[in-house]
C-alpha cells in the first residue's frame, strides 16, 4: 500500500470512529460504501475489511458508554448471546451470497429504517423510564433478529436495535445505543471470522482504518452525551439516509 492509500485509509477510519461513537454503531455503515465507492470493492470484502475497523471500535465505543451510562450487565448479556448465535448462522450463509443482491437488500433495509425514524420525530413519545416496557426475555429476541442482520451485511444490527429499545422497550437513546454496542461486539467478532476464513478480508486497508477509529471513537461517544435527545435522533436519521445514498451509487 502506497503512503497516499494509507492516510487516506487513516482518514476515513478517523471520521468513521467519530460517527460510530456518536451514533453507537462502530462506524461500519460508513466504511462499507465508501470502500465500494473510493477502492471498488465488491459487497462481501468491503463488509469483511470495514469489521476490521468496526469491532475495535465497539469494544472502545461499549467502554466509553459504560463509562458515562452503566449498562445493565443482565440485559446486555441476553442481548449479545442470542446475537452472537444468530450472527455466527446468518455469517456462514451470507458469504455465500451474490454480493449486489447484498447491496441492494441492504440499501432497501437503509432506506425503510431511516423513513421509520423519520415517522419518529413527529410522533408523541412515551416517557423514558429507567424500567423496561417490556419483559426483559424480549431482549432475547431482539438480539437474535440484530444479530442476524448484523451477520449478513456484516453491521446493522445496532442499526435495528437502537429504535427497538427506544420505542418498544422504553429506553433513552444513549442507553439503547449503548446496549446496541453489548449486543454488536461478539456478534461482529464472530462475522469478522467467518469472513476472514473465506478471504473476504482486505488487513492492509483494515487495520489502518481500525487504528483511525480507534483515535477519534471517543469524540464521537463525548459528541453523543453532549447533544439534545431529539438532535441526536435526527442526525441518526440523515445518516440512515446518506448511507442508503452511497450505496445506492455503488
Amino acid at each position: 500500500m502506497n503512503p497516499i492509500d494509507l492516510l487516506l485509509n487513516l482518514l476515513l477510519g478517523l471520521a468513521m470512529g467519530t460517527v460510530g461513537g456518536l451514533f453507537g454503531i462502530g462506524g461500519g455503515l460508513v466504511a462499507i460504501p465508501a470502500l465500494g465507492v473510493l477502492f471498488g470493492l465488491d459487497q462481501q470484502l468491503a463488509q469483511g475489511t470495514a469489521l476490521v475497523m468496526v469491532v475495535p471500535n465497539v469494544v472502545l465505543a461499549l467502554w466509553r458508554y459504560h463509562q458515562r451510562n452503566r449498562i445493565e450487565l443482565k440485559h446486555a448479556l441476553l442481548l449479545s448471546a442470542s446475537g452472537f448465535a444468530c450472527a455466527w448462522l446468518a455469517s456462514l450463509y451470507a458469504v455465500e451470497l451474490q454480493a449486489e443482491r447484498m447491496r441492494l437488500a441492504f440499501v432497501a433495509f437503509l432506506v425503510a429504517l431511516a423513513l421509520y425514524n423519520l415517522a419518529r420525530l413527529f410522533m408523541r413519545n412515551a416517557p423514558v423510564s429507567s424500567e423496561l416496557r417490556r419483559p426483559w426475555p424480549w431482549l432475547g429476541v431482539l438480539g437474535g433478529a440484530a444479530g442476524a442482520l448484523g451477520g449478513l451485511f456484516g453491521v446493522g444490527g445496532a442499526v435495528l436495535a437502537v429504535p427497538v429499545l427506544t420505542n418498544l422497550f422504553g429506553t433513552s437513546q444513549l442507553v439503547a445505543q449503548g446496549l446496541s454496542l453489548a449486543l454488536a461486539l461478539p456478534s461482529t467478532g464472530v462475522t469478522l471470522l467467518t469472513y476472514a476464513v473465506h478471504d473476504h478480508v482486505d488487513w492492509s486497508m483494515g487495520i489502518p482504518l481500525a487504528l483511525g477509529g480507534l483515535l477519534s471513537i471517543s469524540w464521537g461517544v463525548k459528541l453523543a452525551h453532549a447533544l439534545p435527545e431529539r438532535v441526536l435522533r435526527g442526525l441518526f436519521c440523515g445518516f440512515l439516509v446518506l448511507c442508503a445514498l452511497l450505496l445506492a451509487l455503488e
